[in-house]
């Protein structure tokens, strides 16, 4: 079977479980044949063995099954770095990538910021700046090992030396340090959200995904702890769920902090808050 035929075949079969079901099978396509995207395009008309569909097709009955691509390759791109992610890490979404465009963009100059990636997960946030800001110090904390463990794979993989990783809950492992900026993408769905046991975050880390009864137990504590652990007019910078900006102001001027300023995704949702402590 030729590679055009195989991804006309694999289209259909994963049309109903996804709104990208020709990116998914092109992404699990070059993935079984270990080549890039742009190799199939070309080489659209080549015909494959028996051993490399049968391959294809084992990963597309995963994917069939619901397993995220990003599970099934063991990578995920973001901000243009090939990060490594697995059951232990949330899988980290392109709107993510705003955050990292945010605060570049409000530091764009200073060489001497330290900052703290709070929740880190596969680390993709802290990877991403330290890439852009290689002489800032960054520090990213999860409570989670297996996480800390994948994340610190990542910034060895890519070369990454200004990272410190430290393993605890939130600010339990910075003790008394203070920073310039304090960044989260913290847990903010509602335990009882009925999307927790649809699609892809089925195979994802609770812990990860859900905060408490609204959603905002996480938010609501690094809010009120990372006054004392930000310097003189630092930042805080939270990504939160479309329909909490209102919750998340509350939250930001009864924790005491100035000029708050919250920013739309790219599909023009609500997504980011961040403030200045005093």
């Amino acid at each position: 079977m030729q590679i055009s035929q195989l991804l006309i075949s694999a289209c259909q079969q994963l049309d109903k479980l996804t709104d990208s079901a020709r990116l998914d099978a092109e992404i699990l396509l070059a993935h079984a044949l270990k080549k890039n995207r742009t190799w199939l395009a070309t080489w659209a008309d080549k015909s494959l063995p028996d051993n490399e569909i049968n391959s294809f097709n084992s990963l597309l009955e995963r994917r069939k099954a619901g397993e995220p691509i990003a599970h099934i390759t063991g990578s995920r791109e973001f901000w243009s770095l090939d990060v490594k992610v697995t059951k232990d890490t949330l899988i980290p979404r392109p709107e993510t990538e705003l955050m990292v465009e945010k605060i570049l963009s409000l530091y764009p100059q200073q060489n001497n910021i330290e900052l703290l990636d709070l929740g880190t997960g596969s680390g993709a946030i802290a990877l991403a700046l330290a890439s852009e800001r290689p002489g800032w110090k960054i520090t990213a904390t999860d409570q989670s090992p297996s996480a800390l463990d994948i994340a610190r794979q990542n910034a060895q993989r890519l070369a990454l030396n200004n990272i410190n990783f430290q393993s605890g809950d939130w600010f339990e492992p910075v003790n008394n340090r203070k920073f310039d900026i304090i960044a989260s993408n913290p847990p903010y769905i509602p335990h009882t959200d009925p999307h927790l046991s649809q699609g892809d975050v089925r195979f994802e880390p609770r812990s990860a995904l859900a905060s408490g009864e609204d959603g905002l137990d996480a938010i609501r504590l690094i809010c009120q702890q990372a006054r004392t652990h930000l310097k003189p007019e630092a930042m805080l910078i939270i990504e939160h769920g479309f329909d909490q900006k209102s919750a998340l102001r509350s939250i930001f001027m009864l924790s005491g902090y100035k000029n708050i300023q919250q920013d739309l995704d790219l599909a023009a949702n609500p997504r980011l808050t961040h403030g200045f402590n005093h």
